[in-house]
């Protein structure tokens, strides 16, 4: 019996976590993570998406895709050549924390920065790069500036732990990052149950499929 190949095509948001669930998984003979920020440039990212798993045809039975509906990739799979699952969630906040908590913690608190590990882990210089501050030229501003106006309207910071382990190391980044815009901060765990859905939805599809050799 020729075993099933996956496929995995994800944001590096969630490669920690990916990598944990998928240890020693002989299924998964394919992983990729792809740089976070992508989704400031909504179509740019759909095209990458679609390029780099129909690159795959041929190569994997199916492929999870680690990307929420992210307000752009709704009816991504129409144009993709090999049979994808995608997160049943907006983004990946709503994955860690469910659909349903996430809209309960924007609810408690709507000036909410959900911060996850790989946000927790260099904050600044990951906001600084999404945000395209290291291109700024004004000696007047800098990256900072640009940064604590953006976070005006926010009140709390929220850490989601997913697991991965070093909480306490993570947790501590999140506070700091914090005090530093002077936000109330707050922690609760978070879930891996929607990624790991994904993946056995991923398996489950590959196994319905006339097998690679």
């Amino acid at each position: 019996m020729i075993p099933m190949k996956v496929g995995i095509v994800a944001c590096e948001v969630f490669e920690k976590e990916i990598d944990l669930l998928t240890e020693g998984d002989h299924d998964i003979v394919y992983k990729e993570y792809v740089e976070f920020g992508e989704h400031v440039f909504p179509e740019k990212m759909k095209e990458t998406l679609i390029k780099k798993v129909n690159a795959l045809e041929g190569k994997v039975d199916s492929v999870f895709l680690g990307y929420g509906v992210c307000q752009s990739l709704k009816g991504v799979t129409n144009s993709l050549r090999v049979p994808t699952i995608m997160l049943e969630a907006d983004d990946c906040i709503g994955t860690f924390l469910t659909q349903a908590g996430y809209e309960a913690e924007r609810k408690k608190c709507t000036g909410t920065w959900f911060a996850i590990p790989f946000f927790s882990d260099m904050a600044i210089e990951k906001l600084t790069k999404e945000m395209h501050l290291d291109k700024i030229k004004n000696p007047k501003y800098d990256a900072m500036w640009f940064i604590r106006k953006f976070f005006e309207g926010y009140s709390r910071a929220l850490y989601v732990d997913t697991g991965i382990g070093e909480r306490e190391s993570y947790e501590s980044k999140s506070m700091d990052f914090a005090q530093l815009l002077n936000l109330r901060h707050e922690s609760m765990d978070g879930t891996l149950a929607l990624l790991k859905e994904g993946i056995e939805k991923a398996k489950t599809l590959a196994q319905a499929q006339p097998q690679s050799e």
